[in-house]
């Protein structure tokens, strides 16, 4: 979609709303746009459901529609599929997806937030398309639906005129960009310094995620392995050393991480070791070199290599993000939003 001089008339945002669906997945979105014609944009946003009435949202928050699916005329210049608690439900809902089909066949953008891409999936409109979703729901979205190309850090994904976010805040970032395709950086800026956002958050999902939780372990040698490098992610966890703590070969250990857990040893004590650093960083003092050490990687350096490699930020950056909102600090901190 070219960007659009806010001249030529208004842009139409359409966002469905259905019972269950998640508060923020609506409110947020719409927040940006509305929050954008403060500054030079031209949104007109209208929310819609099935037949027109108000729903329950999972919060339990009664949302008004301002006109049903049926009454829907214009096309619409974005179109937003919010997503909700019971995705599961909602993605057999036969009806539902119809409605969602309906209205993206006169949508020039289609964008999901959260479990919404669940929605989008299962109305067949991510076949063969790259695609995220909440961290916590990224391999379901894989499996479930193998057609659709799951990026699991991606904040959000753009294939074609569908776009996809992950969790809930991440459909902020997605409306934002698309501000900023409709009426530039500048007016995208100002949104977030407004609302006090990132304009591009550092980082992906993988710095929420907790990437120790291995898939059920059904060896029980392996297990013993598995709980040691947790218990202790400083220690010696090398091939050879794990090896000779289980009487077994190098070889067999390998095997075994592979079949059970989906990875090598290496990269399993790597994510125990940086989730144990994610801890450490979010509830303690201890200085880097402290951090380093008492996580396994040695030195700062390695340590930050981790976290600039799976995280995308490093872990002074990720202290300062994840410790605190500033909510009890004793002087403001300030938000960057550039």
């Amino acid at each position: 979609m070219k960007r659009t001089n806010p001249g030529t008339g208004p842009l139409t945002v359409t966002v469905l709303v259905f019972p269950g669906v998640r508060l923020l997945d609506v409110t947020g979105p719409i927040e940006v746009f509305t929050t954008a014609n403060e500054f030079g944009a031209r949104y007109r946003v209208r929310i819609v459901s099935e037949d027109g009435a108000e729903v329950v949202t999972s919060a339990g928050t009664r949302l008004s529609a301002d006109l049903a699916v049926g009454d829907v005329r214009e096309p619409s210049d974005v179109l937003v599929i919010p997503g909700g608690p019971e995705w599961e439900t909602l993605s057999k809902d036969d009806a539902l997806l119809d409605v969602i089909r309906h209205l993206n066949e006169t949508s020039r953008c289609t964008a999901s937030v959260c479990t919404g891409a669940f929605l989008l999936a299962a109305a067949g409109l991510l076949n063969g398309r790259r695609a995220a979703t909440h961290w916590r729901h990224s391999q379901q979205l894989a499996s479930r639906y193998p057609s659709v190309r799951v990026r699991p850090d991606a904040i959000f994904v753009r294939d074609g005129q569908m776009l996809t976010s992950a969790g809930v805040s991440a459909g902020i970032d997605l409306s934002l960009s698309l501000v900023e395709e409709h009426y530039g950086a500048d007016v995208a800026r100002s949104v977030a310094k407004d609302m006090v956002v990132f304009m591009q958050r550092p980082g992906g999902q993988s710095q929420f995620s907790v990437h120790s939780q291995a898939s059920h372990v059904h060896h029980e040698m392996l297990r013993g392995l598995l709980d040691a490098v947790t218990a202790n992610p400083g220690a010696n966890h090398t091939v050879a050393a794990m090896a000779r703590r289980a009487g077994i070969s190098t070889r067999h250990v390998t095997r075994l991480f592979h079949e059970e857990v989906g990875t090598t040893p290496a990269r399993y004590v790597e994510q125990v070791r940086l989730e144990a650093a994610q801890m450490l960083l979010e509830t303690g003092d201890d200085a880097l070199p402290v951090v380093a050490r008492r996580t396994g990687f040695g030195s700062p350096e390695s340590l930050r290599r981790a976290f600039v490699r799976h995280l995308g930020v490093t872990p002074g950056a990720f202290r300062a993000t994840f410790r605190t909102t500033g909510a009890g600090a004793k002087t403001p901190v300030a938000a960057t939003t550039t």
